[in-house]
């Protein structure tokens, strides 16, 4: 097998779908309640809509790291995780900010805790395209 062919692993399939999904998740939330009741909660709504701008970043920079260019993608799911641990943490302390739930808040519990296992996930299969010392 090549090396080509070993990176574009199943695990490298997954995070490419699941960061697929969010995007259309998080950018469709967005869109929704942006469009429809801005004023209710912007922050939290304008969070979701960073939260898909990042989670389209992640999938690029995923997809280029499956071919060695890894640099991006670090910076990228370290983004994303300070995002997750950041906005997630400020949900829980600042209630007020939060009366409607971002893509982020509570640590992502809204869509089961992916969006705070995503970042470390990918993190980590980022880890296993070093290639061998």
């Amino acid at each position: 097998m090549t090396a080509s062919k070993q990176r574009r692993s199943g695990a490298h399939q997954v995070l490419l779908a699941l960061y697929a999904l969010f995007v259309l998740a998080a950018g469709a939330r967005a869109a929704v309640q942006l469009a429809t009741d801005a004023g209710r909660a912007p922050v939290a709504y304008a969070l979701s809509a960073v939260a898909a701008a990042t989670y389209a970043a992640g999938w690029l920079a995923i997809r280029r790291a499956s071919v060695g260019r890894t640099g991006f993608a670090s910076v990228m799911l370290w983004v994303e995780l300070a995002g997750v641990v950041t906005v997630g943490t400020l949900s829980l302390v600042e209630r007020d900010w939060f009366p409607d739930a971002s893509v982020w808040s509570d640590y992502g519990i809204g869509y089961g805790f992916v969006p705070a296992v995503l970042p470390v996930a990918g993190l980590l299969w980022l880890r296993s395209q070093r290639p061998p010392v």
